[in-house]
């Protein structure tokens, strides 16, 4: 099954409280799942990559097999698809698991998009951090 997924990650502050949230989609463009994370005391970039790592669980889950994500971060894209080096320790641990968990689907591609055609998975992980501070 092909899925198309939106990530983003947030932190208020940063670092600061963060959240992390994909939006699971079908081919016909039909919303298959929405999920969330609050994550704690994390950075941004942090929140990327675990949203990127909340998506692949849950399009495992779906029984996807190629999947296309899209996030507008730059950073986590670049470093991704090879084209920028990951120098920070904590994105090192989080990029392994992230290609651990990738090699379990047929194809696994990850594009950048401006931040404007992300805002679901921004609000959906913003309302993360909100829910668990209102909670």
């Amino acid at each position: 099954m092909k899925l198309k997924i939106y990530v983003d990650g947030c932190s208020k502050g940063n670092p600061g409280r963060a959240g992390a949230a994909a939006l699971i989609y079908d081919e016909q463009g039909c919303l298959l799942s929405e999920v969330s994370r609050y994550l704690g005391e994390a950075t941004n970039n942090v929140a990327e990559y675990n949203a990127l790592l909340l998506a692949l669980e849950e399009a495992d889950i779906l029984g996807g097999r190629q999947l296309q994500v899209f996030s507008d971060s730059e950073l986590m894209v670049r470093q991704y698809n090879g084209e920028y080096k990951i120098k920070n320790r904590a994105l090192q641990g989080l990029s392994i698991e992230v290609r651990r968990r990738v090699a379990k689907f047929d194809q696994v591609l990850l594009s950048h998009i401006p931040r404007q055609d992300n805002k679901e998975a921004d609000a959906l992980a913003n309302k993360a951090v909100q829910e668990h501070l209102s909670g």
